[in-house]
């Protein structure tokens, strides 16, 4: 069986972060680089005005989201109480966290989510106000991940519960076999290489759901043969413990909920793009989506890896009853961030046209669009890595209340509120959404500083009823 990793709570603090940031880190980078594959394919193999293929995949992946990141704040909840018990060592613990918290997701996401999100795509997809050739594409996309999503998101659940045990190498080794696994099938059922015929969307969404299974098989074997810091529960039953599920979910609903509120956010943004008319607005969404939910995410992704190793950081040291270590360990994990994110942003003004053009993004107002998105990303970029590693810090101590309230006041008020004004001033263009954009994550960071430099957050309890 593997050993608890003590130098997460001893030792170089710059070295227990970096042990947990380069793993996390890698792995979202490349758990996102399938997207911008099947994005650079499809914007190559799918002919569509204005690249409304692309723009098809931003909306259906935005509106999944919506409603699935509430089912993944148990994942949420799981990790903080895994990684407190982890500075424990108390493995019995953390394991029956684990086991009770996938229970969970398996019925939710099977039974509850995959059967009701496929009959309500078809609204879902109104509701963002597409362009016909948006519509067609989004739908039959949004419906294959309702129906084989579940394999996604528990390989989420166990690349978390591995890197919050203290163990994040071996997340990275599944994220790139589910990646090259995505790549593969992606490619193949995208373009119709060899005796497959060609799939177009259909066969991104494949990709998407077909991957992840082979590890999360390889991640159920690892746990059953005792081969990871989790170990099986001493009994098996199909039904989730409760009292372990209220646990979990008292921590991660209110994560979940601001999980919903940036997506929702997201959601309403493409709404706003969509209500400018259909001279721009298919550009103005397929722009948003290579721009921000692809490239963007060379600096989102990686910050997401940040925050969940400060998150692991601050609950082990919490655990081992040093919290002011791992207030340290967060401040690390926030300068490594906005390091990597200026590197990001130069590459963004510079090469802004390079960038549109990998996505087939060339001509038409799709390219002065994203060149001027990239602009203000540039500096978000910065921004919103400081935020998510000190948000990280935040929710691994057990405050997920806090950051929800300022997902409300940043992502709701303040974006959507900005360009609701312009909207009913009729002087709405996508410059003006970006600008907002932008605002709203310099506001987030302000709050989520504030928040944390109090640290009367650090006595949050986080504990299992007996």
């Amino acid at each position: 069986m593997k050993k608890f990793d003590d130098e997460l709570v001893s030792g170089s603090i710059v070295r227990s972060v970096w042990k947990l940031t380069w793993p996390a880190a890698s792995l979202n980078l490349v758990n996102g680089l399938h997207g911008v594959v099947d994005h650079i394919l499809i914007g190559h193999y799918i002919p569509s005005a204005e690249n409304a293929a692309n723009a098809a995949i931003g909306v259906a992946w935005q509106v999944f989201l919506v409603i699935v990141v509430f089912i993944a704040s148990l994942f949420h909840g799981m990790n903080v109480l895994i990684a407190r018990y982890a500075g424990k060592q108390d493995r019995e613990s953390m394991s029956r966290v684990a086991y009770e918290s996938f229970l969970a997701a398996v019925i939710i996401l099977v039974f509850v989510v995959g059967p009701i999100g496929y009959a309500i795509s078809p609204h879902l997809i109104d509701f963002v106000k597409p362009s016909e050739g948006v519509h067609a594409h989004a739908l039959s996309y949004l419906r294959v991940l309702f129906i084989g999503g579940a394999p996604l998101f528990l390989m989420f659940m166990f690349t978390g519960a591995f890197q919050a045990s203290g163990d994040p190498k071996t997340p990275l080794m599944l994220g790139l076999l589910t990646t090259l696994l995505n790549i593969s099938i992606s490619v193949v059922l995208i373009t119709g290489a060899g005796p497959f015929p060609a799939m177009g969307i259909i066969g991104a969404a494949l990709g998407t759901v077909l991957a992840p299974v082979v590890s999360v098989a390889i991640s159920v074997a690892l746990v059953l043969r005792k081969k990871m810091i989790l170990h099986p529960p001493p009994d098996f039953h199909l039904l989730p413990d409760l009292s372990v599920i209220k646990a979990v979910a008292r921590i991660g609903i209110p994560t979940g909920i601001q999980g919903v509120l940036l997506n929702v956010g997201g959601v309403l943004l493409f709404r706003f793009l969509g209500s400018m008319g259909d001279e721009i607005s298919a550009s103005a969404q397929a722009a948003y989506t290579i721009c921000y939910a692809q490239l963007f995410s060379l600096i989102t992704w990686t910050c997401f890896g940040l925050r969940s190793a400060a998150g692991t950081v601050m609950g082990q040291n919490m655990g081992a009853g040093n919290p002011q270590r791992g207030i340290q360990g967060v401040r690390v994990a926030a300068s490594f961030g906005a390091v990597w994110a200026t590197g990001i942003g130069i590459i963004f003004w510079f090469y802004s046209e390079e960038l549109l053009a990998l996505f087939g993004a060339v001509d038409g107002n799709i390219v002065g669009m994203g060149v001027a998105l990239l602009r203000y990303l540039t500096f978000s970029g910065v921004v919103l890595a400081i935020t998510l590693a000190l948000t990280g810090g935040l929710q691994g101590a057990g405050e997920t209340k806090m950051p929800m309230y300022i997902a409300f006041l940043t992502q709701i008020v303040v974006l959507l509120g900005i360009c609701w004004y312009f909207e009913q001033q009729g002087t709405l263009t996508p410059d003006r959404v970006w600008m907002a954009i932008f605002i709203s994550h310099l506001s987030r960071l302000v709050l989520t500083l504030l928040v944390f430099r109090t640290e009367k957050w650090t006595h949050t309890k986080v504990e299992l009823s007996s």
